[in-house]
């Protein structure tokens, strides 16, 4: 691997954005690794080749065991990793949330977090997996891994991530999981974005449907990529696709030269 693109996509309902065509611009791509979330699937064994124009080498599809349907995280690589894990330790409830590719010794990570604002238990089973997470990321940086965490985080961090004039007390945007988020950054891990942009406004990943607010530019940032502080100088790139439909999240992506790695 030298310089590699990864996409990372909550598609909200992959079969929807089957029926939709909504991934016909891949192919105009350059992609190494394509991260997909909240997929919804119910079968384990999906038709990978019907459904991208571009083909991969590598497909791995996490299914929710006890929610048929709900949840659920999809990654596809030119690559074949030497391993891979759905990290039950972090994911307990088994919601298909985590696909963990390993290349020597780098980590990429596809991450479905909790959304947490259906009830204080849904809250508190978040901010465990952020802490989870955290852990099981420090214990790989102890063994000299780099790591790249791609995915919805349901969270978003600062507030040029949010339109302003939204309520910043609801769920996404509450102080303790700001918090919980923060943490990721005092330990060494690097918004991809933010690194590339600085103090960028209007840079949102999120448009809810209800509100109408793609057309209104009133979104939300909680997708994101972040890399472990030793890949900070080998990212070349960090972009929003603004303009793809079908979800009502964008896609987001990286270009990082993981020359180092062969």
């Amino acid at each position: 691997m030298k310089n590699i693109n990864i996409i990372s996509w909550n598609v909200n309902g992959l079969k929807s954005i089957d029926k939709k065509k909504a991934m016909s611009w891949l192919h105009e791509m350059n992609i190494d690794f394509l991260f997909l979330q909240e997929t919804k699937l119910s079968e384990q064994n999906y038709n990978f080749q019907d459904l991208f124009q571009k083909k991969f080498d590598f497909y791995t599809n996490n299914i929710s065991k006890y929610s048929k349907g709900f949840s659920g995280t999809m990654s596809c690589s030119k690559y074949n990793p030497e391993t891979k894990s759905f990290c039950f330790n972090i994911d307990k409830n088994q919601d298909g949330r985590i696909i963990e590719y390993r290349f020597k010794k780098l980590i990429l990570l596809n991450v479905y977090f909790p959304n947490g604002k259906l009830n204080k238990h849904k809250l508190v089973e978040k901010l465990n997996f952020y802490k989870d997470l955290l852990n099981y990321c420090i214990e790989l940086r102890n063994q000299n891994f780099s790591i790249v965490i791609s995915g919805d985080f349901n969270t978003a961090y600062l507030d040029l991530d949010l339109k302003q004039g939204k309520i910043y007390s609801t769920s996404g945007f509450s102080n303790i999981e700001r918090e919980h988020f923060k943490i990721f950054f005092d330990n060494g891990f690097i918004d991809s974005y933010r690194h590339i942009h600085g103090t960028k406004e209007k840079a949102y990943t999120l448009f809810p449907y209800r509100s109408k607010a793609r057309e209104r530019n009133e979104g939300w940032r909680v997708d994101y990529i972040l890399i472990s502080n030793d890949l900070k100088d080998h990212l070349k790139n960090a972009y929003i696709l603004e303009n793809v439909l079908g979800s009502d999240h964008c896609p987001i992506g990286v270009e990082i030269d993981l020359s180092k790695f062969n």
